[in-house]
C-alpha cells in the first residue's frame, strides 16, 4: 500500500466538505491551497476563502497563490513533496503543476462526466430539469473536465428540490467519492475511462445576470426549474413596472400552477396573500422574494407593506 501525502486545492464550502472528509480518514495533507484573500461585501472587508477557514482552524500547511505558473509558487509546492494532488471547485491548473505529483492529481466535479463539464454544474442540472445528476473523480489533463474518469457516483434530483439542497448532498456523497478514489489510488487498484465526446453534451456555463433573468414567456416548468435551479444563490430575478415605479426582484422560491386563462404573458397579480405572475400554460407563483434594498421575505410579508396595482407587468 502507498502511503500518500496529499495536497488539496479547492476554495468554497463544497470543498470542505471533501477537505473534512479526507482529514477524518486520518490522510496526511501536507498542503491546501486555496485563493486569495479579496474584499467582498459594502464594506469591502478582506474576505477569507472557506477552505482558508478550515486550512487555518486545522493547522494545515496553507498557500494562496495569485500566480500559479509563479516560480516561487512553484518551488514552494515542490518542497511539500506530495505524491498526489487532490482539487476540488477551484480553477484550471498550468501542466507544471497537475503532473508534478507522482500518483497524479485528480479532481472531483459535481456532475456526471462528460454531461455538465464547466463552472456550475449543480445549477444547471436543475435549470434544464434533470432527474439525475451525481459526482464524478478524474485525472486532470490539459484541457477542462476532459480527463479519464476513476469513478462516479449517481444520485436523482426530486422536482422540488433546489441548487441549495441538491449541493449539499452532492458535497456527502463527493466526500464518499473521494474517499473511495484515494483507496483505489493508495492500493494501486485504479481503472479509469476515457470520456466519450461522441454525444452531444450539456454543459454548465459560468452563471451571469443574462442568463439568471427570468424569461416570462417560456412555458412555466422552465422558469420553475430556472428559480430552483438558482436558489439560493445567485437567484433568479425580474424587472417589474408597476405605472412610475420600477423594481428589480430577485426569486428564491416559487411554484408552478398549469392552468388555462386569458391574462397577457408576465401579467403580475396579487391580493393580500399571494403574488403570481401569469405565463402562457399557467402560473408562477412567488413565495419568497427580495425586493431592492430589502432582504428576501415571504410574498405575503412583503404584501404586508407593499401595495401593487392591477397594472403591474413582470418582464
Amino acid at each position: 500500500m502507498k502511503k500518500l501525502r496529499i495536497v488539496f486545492m479547492g476554495t468554497p464550502d463544497f470543498a470542505v466538505g471533501i477537505l473534512d472528509s479526507i482529514i477524518k480518514h486520518n490522510y496526511e495533507v501536507v498542503g491546501v491551497i486555496t485563493a486569495a484573500d479579496k474584499p467582498a461585501g459594502r464594506g469591502q472587508k478582506i474576505k477569507y476563502s472557506a477552505v482558508k477557514e478550515y486550512a487555518l482552524a486545522h493547522n494545515l500547511h496553507l498557500l494562496q497563490p495569485t500566480n500559479l505558473k509563479d516560480d516561487n509558487f512553484i518551488s514552494e509546492l515542490k518542497n511539500l513533496n506530495a505524491n498526489l494532488q487532490v482539487v476540488v471547485a477551484f480553477r484550471m491548473l498550468p501542466k507544471v503543476v497537475w503532473e508534478m505529483p507522482e500518483l497524479g492529481t485528480f479532481n472531483l466535479h459535481a456532475s456526471l462526466l462528460p454531461e455538465y463539464r464547466g463552472a456550475a454544474p449543480i445549477n444547471w442540472a436543475i435549470i434544464n430539469g434533470d432527474t439525475k445528476t451525481g459526482v464524478t473523480t478524474f485525472f486532470i489533463d490539459d484541457k477542462i473536465d476532459t480527463g479519464a474518469i476513476i469513478l462516479n457516483k449517481e444520485t436523482e434530483i426530486s422536482f422540488s428540490e433546489n441548487a441549495g439542497s441538491l449541493h449539499d448532498r452532492l458535497m456527502v456523497l463527493g466526500a464518499e467519492a473521494t474517499i473511495e478514489t484515494l483507496k483505489q489510488v493508495e492500493n494501486k487498484t485504479v481503472k479509469t475511462t476515457l470520456q466519450n465526446d461522441a454525444v452531444q453534451l450539456k454543459t454548465a456555463h459560468k452563471l451571469n445576470k443574462d442568463n439568471c433573468k427570468i424569461n416570462w414567456t417560456n412555458n412555466g416548468i422552465s422558469i420553475y426549474n430556472l428559480i430552483r435551479g438558482l436558489s439560493p444563490y445567485p437567484a433568479a430575478w425580474f424587472m417589474l413596472y408597476d405605472q412610475e415605479k420600477e423594481y428589480n426582484i430577485k426569486v428564491y422560491d416559487a411554484v408552478w400552477n398549469e392552468a388555462t386563462h386569458s391574462y397577457a404573458t408576465g401579467t403580475f397579480l396579487s391580493d393580500k396573500n399571494s403574488i403570481k405572475v401569469a405565463v402562457k400554460d399557467g402560473f408562477i407563483e412567488l413565495l419568497e422574494l427580495q425586493m431592492p434594498g430589502k432582504k428576501k421575505m415571504k410574498a405575503k410579508d412583503i404584501l404586508n407593506g407593499t401595495h401593487f396595482s392591477e397594472h403591474a407587468i413582470a418582464r
